[in-house]
């Protein structure tokens, strides 16, 4: 069940999380090759393009690994990778990426501060609260949509128009941000994050810019020092 139950889920998070439950429950061992990409699309029904997507999410989580002319192969639950490809590393490089996120969301978390609705806050919250959880029963796949679920929300609570299409505009790119620390993220890290969302929700609880614009930018900071990027 989705925990935004007045939402529907993306294809890819469902067949991420199908493909995740599949490798859990043993139907694609460690070290197994993955059906083709044909196959695979068919038997979740969904489009190439969103298992490929899927996949990608995965492997950024250390769950497969695609080995060039070779396929998909299931890495095992406990792997984690020392590092995680950055698929836009010949545009932008990922501190400038997190520099532009301690801008942009800063920015946003003031502003929607003051105005944000108990709509809003409440949608916030629960996505805070998916994001502790999921982490809590292992589910990665879960945990790292619901953080780009607390985050997108966030934006669309800012009251400026323009902030919230920049913050699209480089939607891909702060997806990236969060997804490529997932696997290299320690459990002491992943407590520290857990808070610092919760800071976050506070601050726009209080309704005080200040302090959402300080814990949104200490979060984001936190963020890419954990991915080993010096970010300020």
């Amino acid at each position: 069940m989705s925990p935004y139950p007045d939402e529907k889920q993306p294809v890819t998070l469902v067949a991420s999380q199908r493909l995740q439950d599949m490798i859990r429950s043993g139907a694609f061992p460690q070290d197994s090759k993955l059906p083709s990409q044909r196959v695979l699309a068919e038997q979740l029904g969904v489009s190439r393009a969103s298992l490929r997507e899927a996949l990608l999410t995965l492997e950024t989580l250390g769950l497969v690994r695609t080995l060039p002319a070779r396929g998909t192969f299931v890495t095992g639950k406990n792997t984690r990778p020392e590092a995680s490809q950055w698929r836009h590393e010949s545009t932008y490089s990922m501190q400038e990426v997190f520099q532009t996120r301690i801008m942009i969301e800063g920015e946003i978390c003031r502003l929607a501060a003051p105005t944000v609705t108990d709509g809003a806050l409440a949608r916030i919250g629960k996505a805070a609260e998916v994001f502790e959880s999921a982490w809590s029963s292992g589910d990665l796949v879960g945990h790292v949509e619901a953080d780009l679920e607390f985050h997108q929300l966030i934006a669309q609570a800012c009251p400026n128009a323009l902030l919230q299409e920049m913050y699209r505009s480089v939607h891909a790119l702060i997806t990236e941000s969060q997804r490529v620390p997932i696997p290299i993220t320690a459990v002491v890290r992943m407590q520290d994050s857990i808070a610092e969302h919760r800071a976050i929700l506070e601050g726009l609880r209080l309704r005080d810019p200040s302090a959402a614009r300080a814990a949104m930018e200490r979060h984001i900071r936190n963020t890419s020092r954990c991915a080993g990027i010096a970010a300020s």
